[in-house]
């Protein structure tokens, strides 16, 4: 078995995948040494001696990973004992730095690249495509496959943190024996569906008010965030518009063009006809305006998603 590469750089501010990222370097490590020890510190909180301390090898030659965490904080001092100290480390140390990328200590990281380190990339997850195909990996990372509509469903059942995403999409695997489609998960998410901001979203694209305040009301009730809410309309006004400027086209061909899956170019298809530009242009004025109001523009993040909800509604049919 080759020896684990002794430095490693994770970058990006996904929390998940970085947590994974360096539980994956644990592994490799203590599969060649099942007692090698962990240290995890926040890298600002080290000296250049106390670096070269964890560095350094152990009296009976143990087997070690040691994790800077948010190297992006450190001084100018220690980016430089870094770099220096990580280019001769001593035989069974692993050194992870983790960043989280940006301008911040940009050329920490980049003379770690150029000194060598196996890269691991991490960045947010924001849009909803990255969301499906993390959703899609996960289940063939624990065996198992799922098909587009039940990854549709599961997003708007769970909403966006890759924690419940993950612990859902495995939970769903081990339950169906590994095939997922939709109806499996509508049975596992009964209520949380109709809770989501998705769905809040579904009832405005398709003209159905009283389903929309219904829906938006439930949500509010079982606590679902109001940021989500609001993410979730403009999501769905990005889509509209997406969709209808390219065509009625094979939402097969058309997925890699617009950078979304089939299932959902499909279902916008339905909708649009009924979204001129003049209406998609007051929803999206509506949904930038609730964003801003839903993180501490407006005094009542209920009462402007409300407000929202409605103009938008309003605006369906403009031509």
């Amino acid at each position: 078995m080759a020896a684990p590469a002794p430095l490693r750089l994770v970058v990006g501010e996904e929390e998940l995948l970085v947590e994974r990222a360096i539980e994956q370097v644990v592994a490799e490590v203590r599969a060649g040494d099942p007692t090698a020890e962990v240290r995890r510190v926040r890298a600002a909180e080290l000296t250049p001696g106390d670096l070269a301390e964890s560095l350094s090898p152990s009296l009976f030659a143990e087997g070690r990973v040691l994790v800077l965490l948010a190297a992006q904080e450190v001084g100018k001092e220690l980016a430089t004992a870094i770099v220096e100290q990580s280019a001769d480390p001593a035989d069974g140390i692993v050194l992870v730095v983790v960043h989280s990328g940006g301008a911040r200590n940009k050329g920490l990281v980049d003379a770690l690249r150029k000194a060598g380190a196996v890269v691991t990339t991490c960045n947010k997850i924001t849009r909803m495509d990255e969301r499906s195909d993390f959703v899609r990996a996960e289940a063939r990372r624990v065996g198992g496959k799922i098909t587009g509509d039940a990854i549709g469903a599961l997003l708007e059942a769970v909403g966006s943190d890759l924690r419940e995403l993950a612990s859902a999409t495995s939970q769903l695997v081990a339950d169906t024996g590994g095939s997922v489609d939709e109806r499996a998960v509508r049975r596992y998410h009964r209520g949380r569906a109709e809770a989501s901001g998705f769905a809040v979203a579904d009832k405005v694209v398709a003209g159905d008010r009283a389903g929309a305040i219904e829906a938006l009301r439930w949500a509010q009730l079982l606590g679902t965030p109001s940021v989500l809410i609001a993410d979730a309309l403009a999501d769905a006004v990005r889509t509209l518009a997406k969709v209808g400027s390219a065509g009625r086209g094979d939402p097969n061909r058309l997925a890699g063009t617009l950078g979304m899956p089939p299932w959902k170019i499909r279902k916008a298809q339905q909708s649009v006809r009924q979204w001129g530009p003049a209406a998609i242009a007051e929803a999206f004025a509506a949904a930038a305006e609730v964003n801003a109001d839903v993180k501490g523009a407006a005094a009542d993040p209920d009462y402007a998603l409300e407000r929202a909800v409605l103009r938008m509604l309003d605006a369906r049919g403009k031509r």
